[in-house]
């Protein structure tokens, strides 16, 4: 299975921090637009649910997982969370309706990248219907 370039450099961007501050005009635009205008975040084409586990080749892929702000999200989070701190994983927040929820997601993961993000093209495009999932170069997984 293969991802498109545009994911790949928005998760690339996202695991170092989205910093392209030398870009004048993306300077106007984080002075324009906040976090808080991104939400809510709703993924309709993603539900919480089981995941199961298949190869993927996607050789360079830095590993990225999906969560929402539901009980099971928050349990699989506080599982994986030494597995993710050691892949130095990128938190995508698919469906999430407020700023102090993703603040509390936030504090579940310390050290770690949360950015919320409507991820209906990239569930699509791997064949996803259900979340939580960590996705790595080599496979997909919950």
């Amino acid at each position: 299975m293969r991802l498109s370039y545009a994911w790949v450099f928005a998760i690339l961007a996202l695991n170092c921090n989205g910093s392209f501050a030398e870009d004048p005009k993306l300077q106007y635009a984080e002075a324009r637009y906040s976090e808080d205008d991104m939400l809510p975040v709703r993924t309709t084409a993603l539900s919480p649910g089981s995941v199961q586990r298949r190869t993927l080749n996607a050789a360079g892929l830095p590993a990225f997982f999906l969560i929402g702000d539901d009980d099971r999200s928050r349990i699989w989070l506080k599982q994986r969370l030494t597995q993710l701190t050691k892949l130095k994983a990128t938190g995508l927040v698919v469906n999430v309706e407020s700023k102090s929820a993703l603040v509390n997601l936030r504090q579940m993961a310390p050290g770690l990248t949360l950015s919320p993000v409507s991820a209906d093209d990239l569930a699509n495009r791997l064949g996803l219907r259900h979340y939580p999932v960590l996705i790595t170069a080599r496979s997909i997984e919950q």
